[in-house]
């Protein structure tokens, strides 16, 4: 009888506050699918642009906002979710986001003008954007600290995972089927998500006095700085900067709505948004390193599609079967980082994380314009794992650190400013991409002259292969060598970038430092004695 209590005795029966409730695991999983669908979104239109803008007859200025319109309308929601999720309570907000999101989706499908298809797009950025932080804050409210590591993993996976894919899926689904299907895949998962979301959520209360004193000035200036912000830094680099008048006058109204928007939070009693967050170190820290990740999650998934496409004459499939090797990578790493976490120093996981972002972005620096599959094989692995080992440790620390009544206004500024790295990356890395080629082409053409013996040996030699084309095989042969000059000065601008990439992340590794372990989960409950 001794041993049979002995073997029951509290130190070997999992305590019941330690354990994973099923039904909330599986809402939970649910609740993270549809965190899923929102961030592939983003990115799901990105490789099939050209038949949208066929099939809606659209122009070339227009089709662009298929994809800028959701990112403008996401990024206000994002913050705006922590204040409506304390308001409206977390069934109702993620029932009524996963609800609209798929009818947009179902109205997107059916689009037959740009005019309606950027409207719809926007009504799924703004209302599916409040379904991404809501899962981030509800993963530390109801799951025990020391479950967070096999929680976060999870979280982790899919918000670096779904961008990364985006082109991927989107490329199948235009072969596959047609561009329609972007946004009708969303519609029967998005119903069960939303059925779900209604009945089985049930892990706070709304509080709807909220509403009564809801900050209209601070909703207004909000939107003015990120909407007008999310703008300059999508239509800058395409439009010269601040040489458009429409980037140049966004520019001045995100400055002054910043100001206002700024204002409000510190004084207003009811403040849309709450910032003592940022008060906190580790979280201050994280969401700098949740932004520079950013830049590389949304950033180097610009990067090489545009090589593979421009240089290699890839098409949206084969740049998508080509940048699977990320994805496969992080599904991969995900556990192991999950494990490794409450076994190690996760800011040892920080440094090796972005120790590989910066050998990732590193070994593309010898890059030519014969690089295929398996040359960026390898840089592809290593940006999947440092991605996970980055990413998965610096929500814990960041969000792991703060009392439950800030974790839902948390959640919301940790993720705008992950969406923030990856417009503010976009846009630094296209207006790089643009300037180191022009310098190049320059440098280049000052040096291919007739009177450089290697250029007139090519030119001869390609004149002579055109020779059947009569007086027009020097025009011919001309022509071609200067697109082969052209696209080796594309490839000496990546090189650069990625250069610039590597040196990022090697020297913010070294800064990870400054962050404080965060405390490990303590028992509690009758086994906290023993």
């Amino acid at each position: 009888m001794a041993n049979a209590s002995a073997a029951q005795s509290p130190i070997d029966v999992p305590r019941a506050d330690d354990r994973i409730d099923r039904r909330k695991l599986l809402t939970f999983m649910l609740m993270v699918f549809g965190m899923f669908m929102a961030i592939l979104d983003i990115q799901i239109v990105s490789a099939s642009l050209a038949e949208i803008q066929a099939g809606l007859s659209a122009s070339s200025s227009e089709i662009t906002w298929v994809q800028t319109s959701y990112l403008i309308a996401e990024v206000i929601m994002i913050p705006l979710s922590g204040f409506l999720s304390r308001a409206m309570g977390t069934r109702y907000l993620f029932a009524l986001s996963a609800g609209g999101f798929t009818f947009a989706s179902l109205m997107c499908g059916l689009s037959t003008s740009i005019g309606s298809m950027i409207f719809w797009r926007a009504v799924q950025g703004f209302i599916g954007g409040g379904m991404i932080p809501t899962v981030f804050a509800t993963s530390y409210t109801i799951f025990p600290k020391s479950k967070i590591p096999v929680i976060s993993p999870m979280i982790g996976l899919v918000a670096t995972l779904a961008p990364t894919i985006g082109p991927t899926v989107g490329g199948y689904l235009t072969d596959a089927l047609s561009w329609h299907w972007l946004f009708f895949i969303n519609v029967i998962p998005g119903i069960i998500v939303t059925v779900a979301a209604f009945t089985r959520i049930d892990f706070d209360q709304p509080n709807w006095a909220l509403l009564d004193r809801f900050d209209w000035t601070g909703l207004l200036s909000m939107a003015g700085f990120l909407g007008a912000l999310e703008y300059v830094l999508e239509e800058g680099p395409r439009n010269d900067w601040f040489n458009d008048s429409s980037v140049f006058w966004l520019t001045g109204v995100s400055a002054i709505s910043a100001v206002v928007f700024f204002a409000r939070v510190l004084t207003a009693d009811q403040p849309i948004v709450d910032i003592r967050a940022f008060a906190n170190r580790n979280f201050a820290l994280g969401s700098l390193f949740s932004f520079t990740v950013g830049i590389g999650l949304y950033g180097l998934t610009y990067l090489y599609p545009v090589y593979l496409g421009q240089i290699r004459g890839y098409n949206a499939l084969m740049i998508g079967e080509a940048l699977f090797v990320t994805g496969a990578t992080q599904f991969i790493t995900a556990p192991i980082a999950g494990k490794l976490m409450s076994k190690i120093d996760p800011r040892w996981m920080m440094f090796i994380g972005l120790l590989s972002l910066g050998l990732s972005s590193y070994l593309m620096t010898g890059m030519t314009r014969d690089w295929d599959f398996w040359e960026i094989f390898w840089p592809q692995v290593l940006r999947g794992f440092g991605l996970m080992f980055a990413m998965i440790p610096v929500n814990n620390m960041a969000l792991g650190s703060l009392p439950p009544e800030r974790l839902k206004n948390a959640a919301g500024l940790f993720n705008l400013t992950r969406n923030l790295g990856g417009a503010v990356g976009l846009a630094m890395l296209a207006t790089m991409l643009n300037e180191r080629t022009d310098l190049h082409l320059a440098r280049l053409h000052e040096r291919f002259t007739a009177a450089h013996g290697p250029a007139a040996e090519a030119l001869a030699n390609l004149t002579k292969g055109m020779a059947a084309f009569g007086s027009s095989a020097q025009d011919m042969a001309l022509k071609q060598l200067s697109g082969i000059v052209h696209r080796q000065g594309v490839v000496m601008a990546f090189a650069d970038v990625f250069l610039v990439l590597a040196i990022l992340y090697g020297s913010l590794a070294f800064t990870v430092c400054l962050m404080r372990r965060p405390a490990a989960a303590q028992p509690s409950g009758p086994a906290a004695g023993h």
